[in-house]
């Protein structure tokens, strides 16, 4: 099965070499799987020629916000509708859950209590899992039709889930622990404040349910989920 990655942003030069591209990230995250992936560097307007150009399509997390002014934004929300008229499974991760949200009618904005980063506990229904975030924006009203799946008391649309074909979360699966450390380093400094660096810091070391996410979200592309 051939995964289309559509790559809204990169990764911070200074661990790209040692942990790769956010495409990259994901490809590990779900090796093992039998995917075959084929990035679409969206965020540079590389985009796919249809929605048939991969069986299963995933959006990754950006820098950028989904209401900013750029000119892959338009074109990507209409590839996500078609991808949507097609039926074909297609999963957004932080900026990909949001850009999805309001590609289909839904609100995004940035969070009145600031940026929430670092491991992160959502409940899934009846069980709790913990996740690496890195986010200030989230979707504040879901699309109709659209049915949350996660939630926790600072995210209240952390996964939702649209009909049998799309699945979105908030938090980074494909982040791992040393991705945290060098965001933490490079990208957190005179953004996130240096209280909450030093909190986060000390955080790292929980044990995340990044793999257990990861089998939902190939299951959800064999169209074997169970939610």
């Amino acid at each position: 099965m051939k995964i289309g990655i559509l790559q809204t942003g990169h990764a911070p030069d200074e661990v790209k070499g040692e942990l790769g591209d956010y495409a990259t990230m994901f490809a590990k995250l779900l090796e093992g799987h039998g995917f075959d992936f084929e990035t679409f560097n969206v965020v540079d307007n590389e985009f796919p020629a249809s929605v048939d150009a991969a069986d299963g399509w995933l959006i990754t997390g950006s820098k950028h916000g989904v209401y900013e002014d750029h000119d892959w934004i338009a074109p990507l929300e209409s590839f996500i509708r078609d991808v949507k008229a097609s039926g074909k499974p297609m999963i957004g991760v932080c900026f990909g859950h949001q850009i999805i949200a309001q590609a289909l009618g839904g609100r995004v904005e940035k969070f009145d209590h600031g940026w929430i980063a670092g491991p992160q506990r959502y409940r899934f229904g009846d069980d709790e899992v913990v996740l690496n975030a890195w986010h200030q924006d989230q979707v504040i009203t879901a699309p109709e039709g659209a049915r949350v799946l996660a939630s926790n008391d600072s995210c209240a649309n952390a996964a939702l889930i649209y009909g049998d074909s799309i699945l979105t979360v908030q938090a980074h699966p494909e982040f791992t622990t040393r991705m945290m450390e060098g965001l933490l380093q490079h990208r957190a400094p005179g953004v996130l404040p240096d209280p909450m660096i030093k909190q986060i810091s000390e955080q790292l070391d929980q044990p995340l349910d990044d793999h257990g996410l990861a089998q939902k979200m190939a299951a959800f592309f064999k169209g074997k989920s169970d939610e």
